[in-house]
C-alpha cells in the first residue's frame, strides 16, 4: 500500500470507532458496482448529472457508483478536468457567490467543525472553486438533488472511500 494512504486508513478506522462509541447511527454504504461503457478507461471519474451519480471506473466494464448532489440550476458544470488535490478535513472559506447569498458566514470554517460544508474530505478539481467533497450532518438530505454552488457533494463515508481510490491527476468528466 502506498505510504500516502496509510494515515488515511488509520483516520478512517479511528473515525468509524468514534462514531460507534459516541452512539452515532450506523454508516450506510451507498455505493454499488454497476456496468458502464467500456469506452471509459480504468480510474476515471464520471459525473452523470441527471442521475445524480458519480462513477469511478474499474476498467472491466464496471464502475463504483456513488449518490451525489450537483450544482443548482446555473451552477452545475460540464466538461472534463482532473483532480488537483486531496485533503482530509480541510478548512473552508466561502467563495464570493456563497458569501453574497450568506453574508454572515465567517471568513473561514475550520476543518473538523460540524458546520464545515466540506465534511470529512475534499478532492479539489482543476476548476475555479470546485471540489468533490463530503457534507455536514444537516446537509446529508441534499444528496440526490441539485443543491450546491457547483461542487459535487457526497456522503462523508463515500468521499473517504473515493479519496482512497484516486490520485491527483485523475481524469474527471461531467455529463448531463
Amino acid at each position: 500500500m502506498n505510504q500516502e494512504k496509510k494515515p488515511y486508513k488509520r483516520f478512517q478506522s479511528l473515525a468509524l470507532s468514534l462514531c460507534f462509541l459516541l452512539g452515532f447511527p450506523a454508516i450506510v454504504m451507498a455505493r454499488d458496482t454497476v456496468n458502464v461503457s467500456p469506452e471509459y478507461p480504468a480510474g476515471m471519474i464520471i459525473i452523470k448529472q441527471k442521475e445524480r451519480k458519480l462513477y469511478l471506473t474499474t476498467g472491466d466494464g464496471t464502475a463504483i457508483s456513488y449518490p451525489i448532489a450537483i450544482g443548482k440550476t446555473g451552477k452545475a458544470w460540464r466538461g472534463e478536468t482532473s483532480v488537483a488535490g486531496k485533503f482530509v478535513q480541510p478548512a473552508w472559506s466561502p467563495p464570493e457567490d456563497v458569501r453574497h447569498d450568506h453574508p454572515n458566514f465567517p471568513d473561514v470554517i475550520p476543518g473538523g467543525s460540524p458546520s464545515n460544508p466540506m465534511g470529512a474530505a475534499a478532492i479539489t478539481l482543476n476548476l475555479s472553486e470546485v471540489a468533490i467533497h463530503g457534507t455536514t450532518q444537516t446537509m446529508r438530505k441534499s444528496i440526490g438533488k441539485a443543491a450546491s454552488y457547483g461542487c459535487i457533494r457526497m456522503y462523508n463515508e463515500d468521499v473517504l472511500d473515493l479519496y482512497d481510490r484516486i490520485d491527483v491527476g485523475t481524469r474527471v468528466v461531467a455529463v448531463p
